[in-house]
């Protein structure tokens, strides 16, 4: 979710925030999975995102879409399940493993340009991370479970086009398309003795929903209504 659109607004006075929300895949690239000629695999990570558009407290020139914000700031949830097929990445083991992330994160990111139906940012985020390994042995009847926490801090750049207005199929303009490129630090690994480590580059591309022009319209909408019934 992106750039808003359909209200009018000036840095000139204060302007209420805008809450946004959209859904979230990325892929991220983990040392542990790779192809047979050892090559990393993107693994597809589900996730939400939420949180507020806040407008700028100064003039900026490049940010001139319909609704101006200098940032936008929330939280995320993300989840994985994978069967990894690498015996011996967990210590004292030999077997694959079938792994559970669950990854809640913050996020600050900062818009550089927004015009019409482009923008550029850079998110950056935190999050607190929970894993869950699962070893199965059928032959020698032996199952484990190992746990562990894990905290990642997230950078990227992101690109994201919104669908232009069009009169008569005004939803258009609340779909978009964006892309993310960014770099993943582990700051504690969740199984330090493991041959798991989750720093690597992600990239997201795909869809996107604007909540926000969403919201605009049916704000619009009202106002017209009320208009004609006071008429």
């Amino acid at each position: 979710m992106r750039v808003a659109d359909s209200a009018s607004a000036s840095v000139s006075k204060p302007q209420p925030l805008t809450f946004t929300a959209s859904t979230d895949q990325r892929f991220f690239f983990f040392s542990d999975t790779r192809n047979d000629d050892n090559r990393r695999v993107p693994v597809s990570v589900y996730g939400i995102r939420a949180g507020f558009l806040f407008p700028p407290t100064r003039n900026r020139p490049n940010l001139k879409s319909g609704r101006v914000a200098s940032f936008k700031a929330g939280a995320g949830f993300y989840f994985i399940n994978q069967h990894l097929d690498r015996p011996g990445l967990l210590p004292n083991t030999s077997e694959s493993v079938t792994r559970h992330l669950r990854i809640a994160t913050v996020y600050y990111e900062r818009y550089w340009y927004r015009r019409k139906a482009f923008e550029i940012s850079t998110p950056l985020e935190i999050g607190y991370g929970h894993s869950r390994y699962e070893r199965n042995d059928d032959q020698a009847k032996d199952y484990e479970v190992a746990r562990g926490v894990f905290l990642p801090l997230g950078v990227g750049v992101l690109g994201a086009y919104q669908f232009p207005t069009v009169r008569w199929l005004r939803p258009l303009h609340w779909f978009g398309v964006n892309m993310l490129v960014g770099y993943r630090f582990i700051l504690k690994k969740d199984i330090p003795e493991s041959q798991i480590n989750y720093t690597g580059f992600y990239i997201s591309v795909g869809p996107s929903f604007f909540l926000e022009n969403l919201t605009a319209d049916i704000k619009h909408w009202r106002q017209r209504r009320k208009q004609k019934r006071n008429q």
